[in-house]
């Protein structure tokens, strides 16, 4: 097969980071390459160094036999390659036809000819089998059909290799099996595709050869057959890693958490958790199934008191938690673990020990009256950074000079270290590595025998599948279905994820 584009020895830093170090990869005409690793591997640097996006410290980046001039857009898409970026670049006031146009409008007397743009998108659409409305209007359709057109208007430009940033992030598992075939289509047709993830089931379903990128570096190329999940993890974090989640049938007793007719607004002031209402048991993991932007984030919020509620109840332990009062929230039982450990779970500045007993500061032994017992925080952050595995030399260094996977570590160590009532777990793997995952995982599990009331929201069905007791589906901010984790079927899941019936 004739190569399309050639890697060699590009390396990228940002100040004393370093995102890509000496890489050399291929991509060959009809194949797809799966560029795996986790969030900082360098994947996201790479291709948009192949997309004129990011210019290279070192190295060339050949497209059908021809060095790139680093840094030039323009040029990558004139030599036919395409990216789908993982956030959309499409308008959404704009119909199909309007964005799949824009920049290049066919015109006639000077006037767009949308009659003729859209006799154009309809045998687009017809010749690579992806079928879309050419009137509809971006901001009506399903994310999964958003996403066709973001492909179609990458190969409206006669494309030979595309690119594709974590595509799946925001699909339904109907959707995200749809696009794997449509993958698998333009690929018989001769289109290389260049297709970035951290989903390890994706990459083993798809891809022709696995580059595995770890801290920047490539760790090698693979292919499914020769490989498994197992051995792909290994080669992401640099050690063994248990996929499998191992857990004891969970015994759930008394209601520890109630919620009764929530009603909540999202920040446009549109209603976005409706009516709903959910009982969590002491002992069990409750998993929250959606497509993100269905409710999830403003009914974790309502329930840790952090956004105003309209109207409706959150109960603990038999108690009302007040509206818009977090510090009262914590105070009768409830552990967050928020979707945003930036903005919500950490202060970067402060050190590791003092993020680890940010919502007890003022307790004893940290507090005695006014005055804060320095030795006690500083104790307690050693002993936690030993607990939960937090790579850091010790617990004075800051929060902001910490991974990714480390900074939610000790989220997770400061919320599940003082075993409360209720955990809520927003998101609580987003962004680390596979190994923290494996023990974030471990921790909930942990909190649940422990007797906790565990609700866990996740955009990773997968995670869901793997950790939940029981499954509350949500969409359009309304709880649709729960199962148990017994009758929990990814397909039916799916399908009510995406507004249909099971």
């Amino acid at each position: 097969m004739k190569t399309l584009l050639e890697i060699e020895g590009v390396s990228k830093s940002f100040g004393s980071v370093i995102a890509n170090e000496d890489i050399s990869l291929i991509v060959r005409e009809g194949e797809i390459l799966a560029l795996l690793g986790e969030n900082g591997a360098g994947k996201s640097t790479l291709v948009k160094a192949v997309f004129g996006l990011v210019k290279p410290d070192a190295g060339t980046i050949k497209i059908n036999g021809i060095v790139m001039e680093s840094g030039d857009t323009a040029a990558a898409i004139a030599s036919g390659v395409g990216m789908v970026h993982q956030h959309f670049q499409l308008v959404p006031v704009m119909s199909v036809t309007e964005n799949l146009i824009l920049g290049d409008e066919p015109k006639r007397f000077g006037v767009v000819n949308i009659k003729q743009a859209k006799k154009e998108a309809l045998a687009l659409s017809e010749k690579y089998g992806l079928e879309v409305d050419p009137d509809a209007i971006i901001e009506d359709l399903p994310v999964g059909m958003a996403q066709r057109v973001e492909i179609l208007k990458a190969l409206r430009r006669d494309v030979k290799l595309l690119i594709l940033d974590e595509p799946t992030a925001v699909l339904t598992p109907q959707e995200t099996d749809e696009l794997l075939e449509v993958l698998r289509n333009l690929a018989k047709r001769g289109v290389g595709i260049l297709f970035i993830t951290h989903k390890l089931r994706e990459v083993m379903a798809v891809a022709d050869r696995i580059a595995v990128l770890r801290g920047g570096k490539l760790m090698g190329t693979t292919t499914p057959k020769e490989s498994s999940e197992s051995k792909l993890a290994q080669m992401m974090v640099g050690r063994e890693v248990v996929l499998r989640v191992e857990k004891s049938v969970a015994q759930p007793k008394e209601v520890l958490l109630s919620i009764k007719n929530l009603r909540v607004n999202d920040d446009r002031k549109l209603e976005s958790v409706r009516d709903l209402s959910l009982e969590v048991h002491a002992g069990e993991i409750l998993g929250i199934a959606g497509v993100e932007g269905n409710g999830q984030r403003e009914l974790v919020e309502a329930i840790c008191s952090m956004r105003s509620r309209l109207s409706g109840e959150v109960i603990v332990k038999g108690q009302a938690i007040p509206n818009l009062n977090p510090r009262a929230a914590h105070l009768a039982g409830v552990s967050h673990i928020p979707e945003d450990r930036e903005k919500h779970g950490l202060v970067t500045s402060y050190s590791i020990a003092d993020n680890l007993v940010l919502n007890r500061f003022d307790q004893a032994p940290f507090a005695k009256g006014w005055i804060r017992s320095l030795e006690e925080v500083s104790s307690n952050g050693e002993a936690l950074v030993e607990k939960f595995d937090i790579r850091a030399p010790n617990a004075s260094l800051s929060a902001g000079s910490l991974s990714g996977g480390n900074k939610q570590k000790v989220v997770v160590a400061r919320e599940l270290s003082q075993q409360l009532d209720v955990v809520v777990a927003a998101q609580p793997t987003r962004g680390v590595d596979v190994g923290s995952i494996e023990f974030i995982h471990n921790q909930l599990i942990a909190a649940r025998d422990a007797g906790a009331a565990v609700l866990l929201v996740s955009a990773e069905l997968d995670e869901i599948l793997s950790l939940a007791d029981r499954i509350a589906v949500i969409s359009n901010g309304k709880i649709v279905a729960i199962f148990s984790s017994k009758e929990a079927d990814r397909n039916t899941i799916g399908r009510l994820m995406a507004g249909l019936a099971s």
